[in-house]
């Protein structure tokens, strides 16, 4: 009897303290319904807000590449093409332009956006732009007739890049060439607006 006395006595003043704490909390705070259902609402109504500010954050990110998708113009920049002893004198040789583009969700690397043309003459080199003024078609170089050849609509071109046939507004477009360190051929690359007879940078 001693020792279930002794356990019955420090677990019924507990027992009986929490009974009597509730009972008292009942009979001197009655419920209020109205109090209560207004601030479990307005609980629920700030848990929803703040929880929508992350989700609101969170479709934001998804879409920011398209809404910023021309938000910043790409500025053109030099590009080292080629050495002066790799070009032939009077012979136009072709080189293609690849870039590293990167989104908001993958990078991609060496994509194709252009070629151009290179043509030195006596130690001189000029660059044109392989889109035809015309349309965007891509001109193409022929050897046998030695002109450059848009082959959607005949327009034609000689190695000064000027109109000799066809229905292209304007010459093939020229770009920016700098020689560094001697050897080294830079070239500005640059697209242009189509089927204008202003050269129009874009």
């Amino acid at each position: 009897m001693g020792p279930m006395s002794h356990l019955r006595l420090k677990i019924e003043p507990i027992y009986f303290m929490s009974t009597e704490d509730n009972f008292s909390d009942q009979e001197s705070q009655p419920e209020q319904p109205d109090r209560r259902g207004f601030i479990r609402g307005a609980s629920c109504f700030i848990g929803a807000a703040v929880g929508a500010v992350p989700m609101t954050a969170g479709i934001r990110v998804l879409i920011d590449p398209i809404v910023r998708k021309n938000s910043e113009s790409e500025k053109a920049e030099f590009i080292r093409l080629a050495e002066l002893t790799e070009l032939q004198d009077g012979e136009p040789m072709k080189f293609a332009i690849v870039e590293n583009k990167s989104d908001k969700w993958s990078r991609y690397t060496d994509v194709p956006v252009g070629a151009v043309y290179l043509l030195k003459r006596d130690e001189k080199v000029i660059a044109y732009n392989t889109v035809c003024p015309h349309l965007g078609c891509f001109v193409d170089y022929r050897k046998s007739e030695n002109d450059f050849f848009c082959p959607c609509h005949d327009s034609q071109f000689n190695l000064d890049g000027k109109l000799t046939k066809g229905v292209s507004p304007r010459p093939m477009d020229e770009l920016v060439v700098e020689i560094r360190n001697g050897v080294e051929v830079w070239v500005k690359f640059e697209r242009f607006k189509s089927n204008t007879k202003e050269k129009i940078v874009i």
